[in-house]
């Protein structure tokens, strides 16, 4: 039943665009929150034309970041399209915005001025950098941000060229990170019956992420590596490659010397024998693995590492995992019916929740498919919405 959606009862006004926000919003309206997303009448959020798609507005891209709300098209910009924002702005429990700080302000609807509306919202910003310091006003985005806090730099070999990581990492930190600090703040508001403003920004999300390499860094002045274990690594098959991590068996050493048939090769070589000569000799051990495991196909490596009790996995491509029944079992496979882009496959949610699951109540909205049903359930009569429409204020 909807009325039992955790979120049932809340409802968010979303500003968000691209994929921080939207993939924020979406996770909340999949447990029950009834998401108004505002778009720009004319073209809608940006990732409506990221790609060139038969689907325009409503192609793949746009559609796995938007399903559970409802699409209002209308011109924040215009005086009377801001009126009937704000008037939305008075009853909902969220505002979301991903927007450069003090974006929100030149439109009007910064903390300030919502809270002076509504002293139980709840306004959320996701940002590059924050409300705050040197880089406030600058804009950014996935790769730049992880150009900008270490992790680019970071590769498993020195060898390698620096490189952008090719998915959207930063944006999907971020956005779940904006999605922990919304429901924070409607725990305390349960208590206080107060709204408070909730801040996000890519270049904390990502810092964070690094909590045990910083850790590190702050306190011991070097550099930890988890791509650089001398016992881990990615290697090449007769037909594919293998990854292993063998720093999480008990006595790693015999066991890979078992799986990959090294024998004394590891065993016996006083180099090998402790973590700290393991990583001193690391090329000559990754020389050694890269030269056997060549030798086999990847299933029969794989065979022996999970026989020798290594954590191990081919190295698959997306289509793969895709096709992989436990990808199915695990709920990740969505079909929808979009009464313009036909069926369509999205993946679901990743929270599972035995009592109150995720659910799907409204597949990605067209531009501006809801635009006059919300303005009604504002208070607006038939004659303004027409007033609206027909001034292009409203799509």
């Amino acid at each position: 039943m909807e009325n039992q959606s955790p979120l049932h009862g809340v409802t968010v006004l979303d500003f968000t665009h691209i994929v921080m926000g939207p993939c924020c919003t979406q996770l909340l309206g999949d447990f029950g929150a009834d998401v108004l997303k505002i778009e720009k009448p004319d073209k809608g959020d940006m990732t409506r034309t990221t790609i060139p798609d038969p689907a325009g507005f409503d192609n793949p891209i746009f559609l796995s970041l938007n399903r559970n709300k409802r699409s209002i098209a209308v011109d924040i910009r215009d005086d009377a399209g801001r009126e009937a924002v704000l008037g939305l702005a008075r009853t909902v429990d969220v505002v979301v915005s991903n927007f450069r700080p003090g974006v929100m302000e030149r439109l009007g609807f910064g903390w300030e001025a919502l809270r002076e509306l509504n002293p139980r919202l709840i306004w959320a910003a996701g940002s590059g950098f924050g409300p705050h310091g040197p880089y406030r006003h600058r804009g950014s985005q996935d790769a730049v941000t992880q150009a900008f806090t270490g992790v680019m730099h970071r590769r498993s070999s020195p060898e390698l060229p620096l490189s952008v990581y090719p998915t959207a990492l930063c944006d999907f930190s971020a956005g779940m990170h904006l999605v922990q600090g919304i429901l924070l703040a409607l725990l305390a508001r349960a208590r206080t019956n107060r709204g408070q403003r909730v801040d996000v920004s890519l270049y904390d999300s990502m810092l964070a992420m690094q909590m045990q390499e910083a850790a590190i860094r702050l306190n011991r002045g070097y550099e930890v590596n988890w791509g650089t274990m001398p016992l881990t690594g990615v290697f090449e098959t007769q037909d594919g490659a293998v990854c292993f991590v063998g720093g999480f068996h008990p006595d790693p050493i015999p066991a890979l010397a078992e799986a990959l048939e090294l024998g004394e090769v590891l065993t016996e070589r006083p180099e090998f024998e402790t973590w700290e000569s393991q990583a001193a000799h690391r090329p000559e051990l990754a020389r050694i693995f890269a030269e056997r495991l060549r030798t086999g196909t990847t299933a029969h490596w794989l065979r022996r590492l999970e026989a020798a009790n290594v954590l191990c996995a081919p190295v698959r491509d997306l289509a793969e995992a895709l096709e992989d029944p436990q990808t199915a079992v695990n709920g990740m496979l969505l079909e929808l019916t979009h009464p313009t882009a036909g069926t369509v496959q999205v993946l679901g949610s990743p929270v599972h929740m035995s009592e109150t699951p995720a659910r799907i109540r409204h597949v990605p909205p067209r531009l501006g498919e809801h635009s006059d049903a919300v303005l009604r359930e504002a208070g607006y009569d038939e004659d303004r919405i027409t007033e609206l429409r027909e001034s292009g204020v409203l799509r």
